[in-house]
């Protein structure tokens, strides 16, 4: 590279680097070949590019920046595994088994599916990749029932989970569902369903939700765009934990998120559940999420429409909310982010729940609670939180990414 040739941008790094090392000045008027101090500067940006991962394409989003930037993504698919931030950071999903394709949109036989199906491929007993070879819409007609390390990821199709009973993740462990819409959740039900290639069983009723974890661990949602379904658009509850919520894009809804089953179900206080640089957006009423018993970090996400309340809880959850933006709607009766729930302020005004850095406009306003320390939140703390100002750039990407073969997503 010649001078002449740098980009501004270029420049000041190279700048910034001759003036923060000593004595390098001196040394740069010593080199025979000016150059090699050019290439020495790219060397030690790009190491600290590798170290700060979330420098790598600028957006501050950790879980993008890990992966997007490669344009041979479509090769490189099961790279997305080891991308996962917060509590469910260790949900492989299928990363060490084949890719498998879905070719059939059909869901005709819940308890003998055809090969080339969705719900073929989630049953299976090994590792799976799952991808799609091209757009389609699963109407499913029965809940999916998911077994153990799987990967849905809808990169490179437009794939909708939508018009019947949606996805089930119920006492399995490492899933990663990726890149899918999942909308018009109905309720299932009264029904055999088959879980795995060698059972099935007689399924109750079904509550409609987009994606419900019952008694699942190490499970990360990320990137999918949420709609309009009977109850939750994610709900986890009955011992679930180690569960990742990002980069979502979650519209026209009422009872948003559900974590934790009921105030008298008290395995739920091991829960621990990350919800990062999602976008909350029109139409929303309450549950963003609403907590019970567990550890809830809630962490650069951009809230800009509820109808009720964002945040709420009850049963003495511990809510540590860092650097979200929360944009109040215009109802002067609906300004207040949190919501205290079946309990007098005598018993609500001990759980530790604290806001810190986040941005809070139109008149919104955090009710903090609890005399929690640093370390009361420490099981509540899973990534570092970013400045509330950089929201918009975080989760500028939310829901589910156009992606194309050749390109970055």
């Amino acid at each position: 590279m010649k001078y002449k040739d740098m980009s501004i941008a270029q420049a000041f790094l190279l700048v910034v680097f001759l003036v923060q090392a000593p004595g390098f000045i001196q040394c740069f008027r010593n080199v025979e070949d000016p150059e090699l101090v050019v290439e020495e500067v790219h060397r030690s940006i790009n190491a600290s590019r590798r170290n700060l991962g979330f420098l790598s394409c600028g957006t501050g989003n950790p879980i993008d920046d890990c992966w997007r930037c490669d344009k041979n993504w479509e090769k490189n698919r099961q790279r997305l595994a080891d991308c996962a931030i917060g509590f469910g950071k260790h949900a492989i999903g299928g990363r060490d088994g084949k890719i498998y394709v879905v070719t059939d949109n059909k869901d005709d036989d819940p308890v003998n599916p055809r090969p080339g199906t969705l719900r073929y491929a989630v049953i299976q007993d090994e590792p799976l990749w799952i991808i799609f070879k091209r757009d389609m819409v699963i109407t499913l007609k029965e809940e999916l029932m998911m077994n153990s390390f799987k990967t849905i990821d809808g990169r490179g199709a437009d794939v909708h989970i939508a018009g019947g009973p949606c996805i089930t993740i119920q006492y399995v462990t490492n899933i990663i569902i990726h890149g899918v819409n999942i909308h018009d959740c109905k309720r299932g039900g009264n029904a055999n369903v088959r879980d795995s290639p060698d059972h099935f069983g007689w399924r109750t009723v079904s509550d409609g939700d987009g994606v419900s974890i019952f008694g699942g661990s190490h499970v990360w949602v990320d990137h999918c765009s949420l709609s309009n379904c009977r109850d939750g658009l994610i709900d986890a509850i009955r011992g679930s934990t180690a569960i990742t919520i990002s980069n979502n894009y979650l519209t026209h809804h009422n009872k948003v998120m559900l974590l934790g089953h009921s105030d008298t179900y008290t395995q739920d206080r091991n829960m621990q559940v990350t919800i990062a640089f999602n976008h909350f957006g029109e139409g929303l009423v309450q549950r963003m999420p609403r907590c019970r018993h567990g550890y809830f970090h809630v962490v650069n996400n951009d809230y800009t429409h509820w109808e009720m309340y964002a945040i709420g809880g009850s049963a003495s959850p511990t809510i540590n909310s860092q650097g979200n933006r929360f944009l109040a709607p215009n109802n002067e009766f609906n300004k207040e982010v949190t919501k205290h729930e079946d309990a007098p302020k005598t018993e609500w005004s001990r759980w530790n729940w604290r806001s810190e850095g986040d941005l809070l406009l139109n008149g919104a306003f955090f009710t903090t609670s609890g005399g929690g320390t640093s370390s009361k939140y420490a099981k509540a703390s899973s990534l570092g939180a970013r400045s509330s100002s950089l929201v918009g750039t975080i989760t500028g990407g939310a829901g589910v990414l156009s992606c194309r073969k050749g390109s970055h997503c």
